[in-house]
């Protein structure tokens, strides 16, 4: 175990100046794809009907980062790889949220609306969990102090990757509605081509060292993610948000821009190995657990007892209600205006 920052560290990912800004243009023209398909009436949508959208919100970036930094405790994993957990939790949501959202049955609109303002959120609060938790546990706090990590600096870099393009695709969508819904559907399938790319071209000159290292970064993976979904699930229903409403938060908790991850390790940590592994394995996994967990939710739809999302859900105090089910994700979702996306 002495031995294991050193071998994985040896994936040594580097790359030149235009290197960099090519992936950073990739991952751009991923969040315009991603915001395309987001209108100011998302924004709106939180403002009117906040509760769902919130408690997502601190799911992601309150209590996930700090759940994260105790895993990184309780595993005791490298601390190039307990740092790559901390900064995959630290970003916002993956950009397949609302696609496998809609495929689960959940709110599609409070998925949409989370991806909106997590994405502005980011801007500040990816660069701030990061230095917060990093900081905290000697090892990874060590791996900030060799890089001279400048969270302002950092700040900045995440603001031209996410805001932008937000602000391009949602502008796009706003002045030129038709050419939009032309574009979403390619973007959505490119985006996954993307970033498939994007990892294989990130370790192609270290492929058999990727391949050696997913081992170690496996378990840790599969239970951060796990955590995550679990970590969504349970606030929202503690907050006795609607059942459509809990599958839409917990997929979007479990579902992180590790893309963004990935950007973030080659600018800032030089392509440091346990770094990168966790966050291009997360980005594999995240989509394997995602549509497994919205296949199996697919076939459970919302009971209609539940009622609408627009009523509080109700306290049981007695045996449950066994009358019919709703019979597919549109139902579950809402309004068919929730599964327009």
């Amino acid at each position: 175990m002495q031995t294991l920052p050193h071998a994985i560290d040896q994936v040594d990912l580097r790359f030149d100046d235009a290197g960099l800004l090519a992936l950073n243009v990739v991952l751009g023209l991923v969040m315009f794809g991603v915001a395309l398909d987001l209108r100011v009436a998302d924004f709106r949508r939180v403002i009117a009907r906040p509760r769902a959208p919130v408690v997502g919100l601190i799911a992601q970036f309150v209590l996930l980062p700090a759940a994260t930094y105790g895993l990184t405790l309780l595993l005791k994993p490298p601390p190039s790889i307990a740092l790559g957990m901390i900064l995959v939790a630290a970003c916002p949501g993956g950009n397949v949220s609302n696609f496998v959202t809609h495929l689960a049955g959940g709110a599609t609109a409070v998925s949409v609306s989370m991806t909106a303002v997590s994405t502005l959120a980011a801007v500040v609060m990816t660069p701030l969990n990061l230095a917060l938790w990093g900081g905290m546990r000697p090892g990874t706090a060590a791996i900030l102090r060799s890089v001279e990590l400048d969270p302002i600096a950092m700040l900045g870099t995440v603001a031209l990757i996410l805001a932008a393009p937000l602000a391009a695709g949602m502008t796009t969508a706003a002045r030129w509605p038709a050419l939009a819904a032309r574009m979403q559907r390619p973007f959505k399938a490119a985006s996954v081509a993307f970033f498939a790319i994007f990892v294989v071209v990130a370790f192609h000159k270290n492929f058999d060292h990727f391949l050696a290292s997913i081992g170690f970064v496996f378990v840790p993976v599969l239970v951060h993610n796990s955590a995550a979904i679990a970590l969504g699930w349970t606030l929202s229903t503690a907050t006795r948000l609607h059942p459509a409403e809990r599958r839409a938060v917990a997929v979007e908790v479990g579902i992180q821009n590790s893309g963004l991850g990935l950007v973030l390790i080659f600018s800032y940590f030089a392509g440091l190995g346990g770094m990168a592994v966790v966050a291009a394995w997360w980005g594999i996994w995240h989509v394997i657990i995602g549509l497994s967990v919205a296949a199996l939710w697919s076939r459970r739809p919302i009971p209609v007892h539940a009622g609408p999302m627009d009523a509080p859900v109700p306290m049981h105090t007695g045996p449950t209600h066994t009358g019919p089910t709703q019979t597919g994700p549109t139902q579950a979702g809402g309004s068919n205006g929730d599964q327009s996306r």
